[in-house]
């Protein structure tokens, strides 16, 4: 048969049989293209709406002024690509080795920095991975004599609600922390979708597995998990340090820590991520400059080197500016020493600096001088603020000692 569009055949030409069969050769693709899993859902989110809304209407997205976009399309996949009748969803692996958890957040002087960030940007590489899953399909069908689907794919780039998807589409349950938990592999993955206009089968969700456990709720350094399963996304250290534009409230910083970019203390003392597995993408593996950094260091790269050193990387994302604010508090809550004083000094006479990173060295500075001027006193302050990334490091060495 001519594979001319005109003589091919319409896509309702394809049998049960058929379809059921494509779906079993999509994941067996997504596999060979680097995917952990793949699961397909329909486009029904209903039930999330009223979710979202309320989300909203409480002003949990903070500064993301983007969450509150384009109404409920986020929940209606269908309105996003029109056509859509099934979302085939994808997680991959991103856990480094050797990703020291533990060694890091028990050195005031390390930065700490999410471990999804030490290596390459996933957005381009996943969608990349999609689009070529979505060009398997369509040959696929075109070798059938089937005019080629609509297909479209996502990674974080678009008005989606990815984590009910992929729950739906039986790739883990969403845990008390929002994130994605599978039962063999915790949450250490990425996720991604491709829309598209076949009805294919539909997968079953997983069952629930959280039950009465509650450590990643306990363990939230700003209390940003306000309730069972419901973030508030403006007391999130990811959102601190990577979403906000702006000063960073007073109220956080000490809470904040070391933790420079990101934060997974939620995802650090769940017993569900004690079985997960290394990921497989050499380029996931954390960065050589980025592997246990000394916050001074991180401090004096010029705008120049942050950009350099971080290209390719999601760290770019945030600039050079809020990358120093993020440093500068993390130097204030590290203990007192003579060359961080001296570094936040310097840094203030730096034509690189505007008010908001001044704002947040000052703070540094203060804070060092208070430790210098009455130890005693503001060791036991820290020993307090401490107590929950104690918990977590505990936590680490005891369910993850591989990665600790």
């Amino acid at each position: 048969m001519s594979d001319s569009p005109s003589q091919l055949a319409p896509l309702t030409n394809l049998t049960a049989v058929q379809l059921g069969e494509l779906a079993l050769k999509i994941k067996v693709w997504g596999q060979e293209l680097g995917f952990a899993q793949i699961g397909i859902c329909d486009t029904d989110l209903t039930d999330e709406e009223p979710k979202l809304q309320q989300w909203l209407d409480n002003g949990y997205h903070g500064e993301m002024g983007y969450m509150a976009n384009h109404g409920m399309m986020r929940a209606r996949p269908h309105e996003l690509h029109p056509g859509t009748q099934r979302v085939i969803s994808a997680r991959m692996n991103y856990l480094p080795p050797e990703a020291g958890f533990a060694f890091n957040l028990n050195d005031p002087n390390l930065a700490y920095i999410s471990r999804y960030a030490g290596g390459r940007d996933y957005h381009k590489m996943i969608r990349n991975r999609l689009k070529k899953l979505g060009d398997k399909i369509e040959a696929e069908l075109t070798g059938l004599g089937i005019t080629k689907p609509n297909s479209r794919p996502f990674v974080d780039s678009a008005p989606i609600l990815e984590r009910p998807l992929a729950d739906k589409a039986g790739l883990g349950w969403t845990g008390k922390h929002s994130l994605l938990l599978s039962e063999d592999v915790g949450s250490w993955f990425f996720l991604g979708e491709l829309l598209i206009d076949l009805p294919l089968p539909v997968d079953i969700p997983v069952a629930e597995g959280c039950k009465t456990c509650v450590a990643c709720i306990k363990s939230c350094p700003t209390n940003a998990i306000v309730e069972p399963y419901i973030v508030d996304g403006s007391r999130c250290i990811s959102y601190l340090t990577i979403e906000l534009q702006g000063a960073i409230p007073l109220e956080f910083r000490q809470a904040i820590g070391n933790r420079i970019y990101g934060c997974d203390d939620c995802q650090l003392v769940c017993p569900v991520n004690s079985k997960a597995p290394l990921t497989e993408e050499s380029d996931f593996h954390t960065r050589s400059q980025l592997k246990q950094p000394q916050l001074l260091e991180l401090f004096a790269w010029s705008e120049a080197e942050f950009l350099k050193l971080t290209e390719g990387s999601p760290i770019r994302r945030i600039g050079h500016a809020r990358w120093l604010r993020n440093i500068a508090v993390a130097l204030g809550n590290a203990p007192y020493n003579q060359a961080i004083v001296q570094a936040l000094v310097a840094r203030k006479q730096s034509d690189e600096v505007d008010d908001m990173v001044l704002e947040h060295i000052d703070w540094a500075l203060a804070e060092q001088t208070a430790k210098q001027g009455n130890i005693a006193q503001n060791e036991q302050t820290a020993a307090l603020v401490n107590r929950k990334t104690q918990r977590v490091i505990r936590s680490v060495e005891k369910g993850l000692p591989r990665d600790a």
